[in-house]
């Protein structure tokens, strides 16, 4: 099992939070490359330095992920963010990370929608990009049901668009993270560690801390063992007063699930 953290959970400088990362007992990190990486220096000399920091560290880049403020269904600004979003495979691959993980918008249900189509076109264009460079982009699960994500996968070539399971924003939008597990399976790249609990009165669910919510990760990762995943689970901690305590407490409590 290789458990990570989400660095951006640390709230601190990059630097800053791979050493807390090592601290923690993470092999790994999913960092934000638009918040934790956007303006730094990544020269060829500032990425050998940042390298050999996470040899010191003994750490690996588990993915980096790309949050978009709008789909790629979208045409507003489609072509900046697609760009933006390449650029973002690229670092990841120089970081040493095969995965980014992109947030696609809502799925349109509709099969003959412009707009299904047009988030089809964009992703299958962003999936061939990933595959030269040695990135591929996986989507985060959450909005969209499971069965859904499913279907509107079949539609793309197999091996150019991953998942990221990401249980948490599953129980927040009122769907089943097992379910997902199962009929999204061969799909997962990264999973995303978080918990939650679903408000059935207030219609939506909110982020707890990791064990306390209704995520079944146990049987989650027996789904995701029929399927031979063997990529990086990377804990993220939403708001919480003591995000370092919760993170290091997320990857003893998910290690403990395996012994």
């Amino acid at each position: 099992m290789k458990i990570g953290i989400c660095t951006q959970s640390l709230r601190m400088p990059l630097k800053q939070a791979l050493v807390a990362a090592s601290e923690i007992g993470a092999r790994g990190v999913c960092i934000n490359a638009r918040r934790e990486l956007h303006g730094q220096d990544l020269s060829r000399t500032a990425l050998r330095h940042l390298l050999k920091m996470f040899e010191d560290l003994n750490l690996k880049t588990a993915a980096l992920t790309f949050p978009t403020r709008r789909g790629f269904g979208v045409l507003a600004d489609l072509d900046r963010r697609v760009a933006a979003t390449k650029e973002a495979m690229s670092q990841a691959r120089s970081l040493g990370a095969a995965v980014l993980t992109i947030t696609p918008g809502e799925i349109p249900l509709d099969d003959e929608s412009p707009e299904r189509h047009l988030l089809r076109d964009v992703l299958v264009d962003l999936g061939h990009h990933g595959q030269r460079v040695g990135a591929i982009p996986a989507l985060t699960t959450g909005r969209t049901a499971p069965d859904d994500v499913a279907a509107f996968l079949s539609e793309i070539p197999d091996g150019l668009i991953g998942i990221d399971l990401d249980p948490a924003q599953l129980i927040i939008h009122g769907h089943s993270a097992t379910q997902a597990a199962q009929v999204l399976g061969r799909h997962v790249l990264h999973v995303t560690i978080a918990d939650a609990v679903y408000d059935i009165t207030a219609g939506r669910g909110d982020e707890v801390q990791l064990g306390r919510g209704t995520v079944d990760y146990p049987a989650i990762l027996g789904a995701l063992e029929e399927f031979e995943f063997r990529g990086w689970l990377s804990v993220r901690r939403g708001e919480s007063s003591h995000p370092d305590e919760d993170l290091r407490n997320g990857v003893s409590w998910l290690a403990s699930i395996e012994d």
